[in-house]
Formats: C-alpha cells, sequence, structure tokens
C-alpha cells in the first residue's frame, strides 16, 4: 500500500478489524447505491470517505432546494441538476481515488441488471416501496 495511501486511512488500518488487508479489500469494491437522496447522500459520503474502490449511484431525481437540509452531498449550487451528478461531483472532490459512476435511471426491473453487474453491496438508499421490491428480489 503505498505512503499516501496509508496515511489516509491509518484510523480504519489500526482497527484490528480492518487493517491493511481490509483497506485493500475496501479498495477492490464496488457498491451500488440506489437513490442518492437522505440516507444515500450520506452513505456515499462515507463510503467516498473509507476508500471504497468505486461507488455506483442511481438515482432519476434533480437537486430541489428541499433537499439541502438534510441531502448534505448536494448544495445550492447544484439546485436543478441530476442528483447524480452533483453526487458525483461532491464525491469526486473528497475523494479523487474513488471510482464514481453516476447513472440517472429510474431503478425498476428494466434497468436492474445492469446496475447489478460486478456489485458487491447495494445501499437502499430509496424512497419509495417499489424500488425496494425490486432491490429485495
Amino acid at each position: 500500500m503505498a505512503p499516501k495511501t496509508c496515511e489516509r486511512y491509518a484510523r480504519q488500518i489500526k482497527l484490528p478489524q480492518i487493517g491493511a488487508s481490509g483497506q485493500e479489500k475496501l479498495a477492490r469494491s464496488r457498491v451500488l447505491i440506489a437513490g442518492v437522496g437522505g440516507l444515500g447522500s450520506l452513505t456515499s459520503l462515507y463510503l467516498a470517505a473509507a476508500g471504497v474502490g468505486h461507488l455506483i449511484i442511481a438515482d432519476h431525481d434533480h437537486v430541489e432546494v428541499s433537499n439541502l437540509n438534510r441531502q448534505l452531498v448536494h448544495s445550492e449550487a447544484t439546485l436543478g441538476t441530476p442528483k447524480v451528478a452533483s453526487a458525483a461531483q461532491r464525491l469526486g472532490q473528497l475523494n479523487s481515488t474513488v471510482q464514481i459512476t453516476p447513472v440517472q435511471v429510474k431503478i425498476d426491473h428494466g434497468s436492474i441488471d445492469g446496475l447489478l453487474e460486478g456489485v458487491d453491496l447495494i445501499v437502499d438508499g430509496c424512497d419509495n416501496y417499489p424500488t425496494r421490491q425490486v432491490l429485495n428480489r
């Protein structure tokens, strides 16, 4: 592991449950974040900060002013833009070593298979039951 990588993730690497091998596993991981609203936006920030190697963020919505009090990945500067574009920009600023793949799509039976390819973990950050049912299939 490169010295800068060790320095950045030193607090995680010191944890016996993670260690250097766990950090390397995080760096190789691919996570789908389904929805970058209230739950997904915060989760995406923490996963990027933790050094998860590839985040696929999927959402069909746009940033609205009513989102800003709880969706901390978005800002006034990104009002009206797709949530995935707003989140991708912020996550890239937070950790440039993480690959971010924004996918502006409504998650349904027709789109889910393409999103799941090679994914190690799904974060359910959606705000409706039909999408949750698609994720739970």
